[in-house]
């Protein structure tokens, strides 16, 4: 999918010249840093691996011709949200996109606790420093965008994915209450919320996904639909998802959920040993 000139120009005028975007190296994070370089903005990427971030930046600056600087920077560890802020002082940035996160799946109780620690530092602690410095910027300069990745898991609890639909929930809570709390100051956030993505997600998460969307089918929803609504849910299998469990209860959307990730996470599940 592409973006229409009329939209490459609003995201110019309204949140240029500069957006910085977190994940950048692959998935919806590298999909989002290509749409915005076709529109014209400069762009900040970051990712931890600068071997992954160094053939995204070359490319981006031969096919569009903007400028780009990398950050590469664990956003888990203070110092790396210290080098992001840092690295973008003095910029004229009017766009965030946070698209760094992961996910982890199976049996809460067999899960290793530190990767489920790093899971709430990427996923909720990295998006709140960074919302919370960008967003003061933006407020003072009275314009800005920000673009939080929620999840069609934030809506409910989802058994063998508990932590990260947690996390995803409170990124989404965020959103929703920072959209009326900054639209005075000309901040537009977003929440973007898409179902089942194939980019590398599931290989972290150790799922086994049947049907899944692709990044460039989410990301032009999602930057048409900044500065428009409060959240997106971005492609037609994410409307199909939670379309479908909106007479629901939120007790049976739970149990749904149960089903759905059970049989994404079988595999592990039957392998895995008892502590």
């Amino acid at each position: 999918m592409i973006l229409k000139t009329s939209e490459k120009n609003r995201l110019r005028q309204q949140y240029g010249p500069w957006a910085v975007v977190t994940g950048a190296s692959s998935g919806i994070g590298l999909e989002l840093a290509r749409l915005l370089a076709d529109a014209g903005l400069q762009l900040v990427i970051n990712a931890r691996q600068i071997e992954r971030l160094a053939p995204v930046a070359q490319q981006l600056r031969e096919t569009y011709g903007i400028d780009v600087r990398m950050v590469a920077a664990d956003v888990s560890a203070p110092g790396g949200v210290q080098q992001l802020i840092d690295d973008t002082d003095g910029l004229d940035v009017g766009l965030l996109v946070l698209s760094a996160g992961f996910g982890t799946s199976g049996l809460f109780l067999r899960s290793n606790l530190d990767e489920e620690i790093n899971l709430l530092r990427v996923n909720a602690e990295a998006v709140l420093s960074l919302t919370h410095h960008f967003g003061r910027r933006f407020a003072a300069q009275h314009r800005g965008g920000i673009i939080l990745l929620s999840s069609m898991v934030a809506f409910q609890g989802v058994p063998y994915a508990a932590n990260y639909a947690a996390s995803k929930a409170y990124v989404q809570s965020l959103a929703e209450a920072l959209a009326l709390e900054l639209k005075p100051d000309g901040v537009d956030v977003l929440a973007a919320a898409p179902g089942p993505v194939r980019s590398g997600f599931e290989q972290r998460a150790n799922m086994a996904m049947t049907m899944s969307l692709t990044p460039e089918q989410v990301g032009v929803p999602i930057l048409r639909a900044l500065g428009r609504q409060t959240t997106v849910l971005p492609g037609w299998l994410t409307k199909l998802l939670v379309y479908a469990l909106r007479t629901v209860p939120r007790w049976g959307k739970v149990r749904i959920m149960q089903q759905v990730m059970g049989g994404m996470t079988q595999h592990q599940r039957q392998l895995q040993p008892n502590p």
